[in-house]
C-alpha cells in the first residue's frame, strides 16, 4: 500500500499549497544528506519527503492521490514537473547562508561590545568626562593579527584546491557548500602563532575617555565607533556600546526633564501660606506656598530642573506639598485647634460643601 503522503510531510488532507511547501522545506532542512552524512534513516527521510511533496504540490497528481490512495502516473521517488527548481533555490539559500565563501570571507568584524556605567543624577544632570577601562581582543602583537606565526605563510588547501567551497551531487542536484578542510578559506594555516594559538587577537585593557553629555537618562546608550573587539586576520573593529544607569536618589524622581520631589509642610503653613526652603540640583532654593494650597498641591520652581539633552533651557522641580498631622500634641496646641474648630463650624470649604451635598443625593 502506498504510504500517506500526508502523513510523511506531517499536514493535514485539507492543507494549503503553502503549508505543504513550508512541511517540506523544514523536512528537507533537516534530513538533507549535507547536514546527515552517513545516516540512512536521514536519506531515507529525505527521499520520502521528496516523494511525497512531489505528488501533494502538484494538483492532477495529488487529486489522484486523494481519490484513489496512490501517486498516480509518473510517481515515485522523482521531481516530475512539480517546479522543484525554485524551492530548492530558496531551501539552499537558507541552508548555507552566512557560509563563507573563499578568501573574500577570511577577514571578519570584530565583536561589539556593551559597558554598563551608573552614574548620580548630578553627573547626568551637569555632564561628564571620564575614564573607563575595557576588556576587549586586541591584534595579536606576535604575529601582526594574521594568527600565523612569524616567518611562516598560509599555504593553498588542497582539498578545494583554493576556491573554498567544494561540490556534491545527489542525483540531479549538485549542491556547493564550504570546505571542510579549510572551513571556507581556501587556504590553510599550518603554523598558527604561538602567541595566540592562531586567533589572530589576544586579551587586553584599554583606558578610554568618555564624555557623558549633560541631561542624558537611564538607559542611554553611548556609541564609540571601532572601540570594540578587534576583527578576525585584519577585519575592522566592532563598536563599544556604554549603556548608562542613573543612581536612584534620595529626594528626587525623574521624568524627562522635570524633577519631582515631595515636600512635609504642616497645617498653618498650607493655610496661611509659607516660604520653605526647598532641595535643587547642587543646592537649595525657597518655594513659596500660597495661602490656602491644599495636600498633594503641586507647585514649580521653573528651570530648576534636568537640562534638555542636546537643547537649551531646563526642565522644572516639581514640589508635593505632603500635609503632616502631628502624632500628639500639647496642651496649648489642643486649646488653639479647638477654638479654630469653634469658629470654622459655621463655614464649610468647597471640598467639604461638595461632599455634603452628594451625601444627601445618595440619602434621598
Amino acid at each position: 500500500m502506498a504510504r500517506d503522503y500526508y502523513e510523511v510531510l506531517g499536514v493535514s488532507r485539507g492543507a494549503t499549497d503553502a503549508e505543504i511547501k513550508k512541511a517540506y522545506r523544514q523536512l528537507a532542512m533537516q534530513y538533507h544528506p549535507d547536514r546527515n552524512p552517513g545516516d540512512k534513516s536521514s536519506e531515507e527521510r529525505f527521499k520520502e519527503a521528496n516523494e511525497a511533496y512531489a505528488v501533494l504540490s502538484d494538483p492532477d497528481r495529488r487529486a489522484h492521490f486523494d481519490r484513489f490512495g496512490t501517486a498516480g502516473p509518473g510517481a515515485g521517488p522523482g521531481f516530475g514537473d512539480a517546479g522543484f527548481g525554485s524551492l530548492f533555490e530558496d531551501i539552499f539559500e537558507n541552508f548555507f547562508a552566512g557560509a563563507p565563501r573563499g578568501r573574500r570571507s577570511r577577514a571578519v568584524r570584530g565583536d561589539d561590545l556593551q559597558y554598563e556605567l551608573k552614574i548620580t543624577l548630578e553627573e547626568a544632570a551637569a555632564g561628564m568626562d571620564t575614564k573607563i577601562q575595557i576588556p576587549r581582543l586586541e591584534a595579536c602583537e606576535a604575529c601582526g593579527g594574521d594568527g600565523i606565526e612569524p616567518g611562516n605563510r598560509l599555504e593553498t588547501c588542497e582539498m578545494c584546491h583554493g576556491r573554498g567551497e567544494v561540490r556534491r551531487s545527489h542525483g540531479f542536484l549538485t549542491v556547493a557548500q564550504p570546505c571542510p578542510k579549510c572551513q571556507g578559506a581556501g587556504q590553510l594555516n599550518r603554523n598558527p602563532c604561538k602567541r595566540c594559538r592562531g586567533e589572530g587577537r589576544q586579551r587586553a585593557e584599554r583606558m578610554l575617555t568618555l564624555k557623558i553629555p549633560a541631561g542624558v537618562d537611564d538607559g542611554m546608550q553611548l556609541r564609540l565607533s571601532g572601540e570594540g573587539s578587534g576583527g578576525v586576520r585584519g577585519g575592522p573593529r566592532g563598536d563599544l556600546y556604554v549603556l548608562l544607569r542613573i543612581r536612584e536618589h534620595d529626594l528626587f524622581t525623574r521624568d524627562g526633564a522635570d524633577l519631582h520631589c515631595d515636600v512635609p509642610v504642616s497645617f498653618s503653613q498650607v493655610a496661611l501660606g509659607a516660604e520653605v526652603e526647598v532641595p535643587v540640583l547642587g543646592g537649595t532654593a525657597k518655594l513659596k506656598i500660597p495661602p490656602g494650597s491644599q495636600p498633594h498641591e503641586v507647585l514649580r520652581l521653573r528651570g530648576k530642573g534636568m537640562p534638555h539633552l542636546r537643547q537649551r533651557g531646563h526642565g522644572d522641580a516639581c514640589y508635593r506639598l505632603v500635609l503632616e498631622v502631628p502624632a500628639k500634641l500639647s496642651a496649648k496646641q489642643r486649646e488653639a485647634l479647638d477654638a479654630f474648630e469653634a469658629a470654622s463650624r459655621s463655614e464649610r470649604g468647597p471640598l467639604m460643601a461638595a461632599f455634603v451635598e452628594r451625601m444627601k443625593k445618595l440619602l434621598g
